[in-house]
Order: structure tokens, then sequence, then C-alpha cells
């Protein structure tokens, strides 16, 4: 099958980002913990300062719509931070009110040591790349984010119309 200019520039600039993204996510900033772990807890942590009415405490349903996971994909994660005693999980009387979790002292001092790492090293990636460049290109990313998961979706919803018409 011969590709076209059209579907060669595509698949070049598709394979550039694929790229882009693996060395993006292959850098490593010394980090003591991963990221999924890393922003559990900075949400958990900062939901429990926000949200005076709930105690500290962090719901796994919040949880998992804000780091965009199943409920099984986020227990996963926060059985693990459990097991290292960086949170607590609890729940709301028997546990058909909703589980829970909360940030240790621990957790706390985890998420504070790693803070402190990203701080410094993203000060100087922001000095040489620049404030200004790196908010739009986060801006960028983000409308790009849109875009993939509109296209995951519909790629999606076609298999759904194809399976039907099976």
């Amino acid at each position: 099958m011969e590709m076209n200019k059209k579907d060669t520039d595509v698949l070049k600039l598709g394979n550039e980002l694929i790229l882009r993204r693996y060395l993006f996510n292959k850098t490593k900033i010394n980090r003591l913990i991963n990221e999924a772990d890393y922003i559990m807890l900075h949400i958990i942590k900062d939901t429990g300062k926000e949200q005076e009415i709930y105690e500290g405490k962090t719901y796994l349903k919040d949880l998992s719509e804000k780091m965009q996971l199943t409920i099984r994909q986020t227990s996963k994660i926060v059985s693990g931070l459990k097991e290292q005693g960086y949170i607590k999980w609890s729940h709301d009387g028997d546990g058909n009110e909703g589980t829970y979790v909360m940030i240790t002292d621990e957790g706390t001092k985890l998420l504070e040591h790693q803070q402190m790492i990203f701080k410094e090293y993203y000060e100087h990636i922001i000095e040489k790349f620049g404030k200004d460049n790196l908010i739009e290109l986060l801006k960028l990313m983000k409308q790009l984010e849109t875009v993939m998961c509109s296209e995951v979706e519909r790629m999606e919803d076609q298999a759904d119309v194809d399976e039907g018409n099976e």
C-alpha cells in the first residue's frame, strides 16, 4: 500500500509526537515516588485543605474523577500508598456511604520533599525555557489533550456502531 504525501506527513507528525511523549516521560528528576502517587497525594492534601466540611477526607469517587481513572485503578494506587504508610483509607458508616482517604504525616513529608525537588528542577527549566513559553505550551497541550480525547471517543463510538451492524 503506497501512502500519499498527506498520509506520510500525518504519520511522521504522529510518530514525532509519540517520541516526544516517550522522551518527556522518560526524564527522571530524582523522583522519590512515581507520578501517579505524587499526583494522588497532592490531590488528597489539597482536597483536605480546601474542603473543611469533609474534615480532610478525600472520597475515592472524587479522587477517581480528578485523576480520570476507574475506581479499580484508583483503589490499586491507594492500596500501595496505604501499605507504605502515606495515607489512611477508611469509610463512612458501614462503607456504603463512601470510602475516603486522608494523608498521613509521613505522606505529607514525602510530598513536601518531592515538591522541593520539583521546585528546584522547574525553577531552572522555567528560567531557561521562559515562563510565557511554558504557559503557552501548557495551553496548547491542554487543547491537544481535548482534541485527542474527543477523537478516542469518536473512534469508540464508531467501533460500537460497527459492532452493532455485524
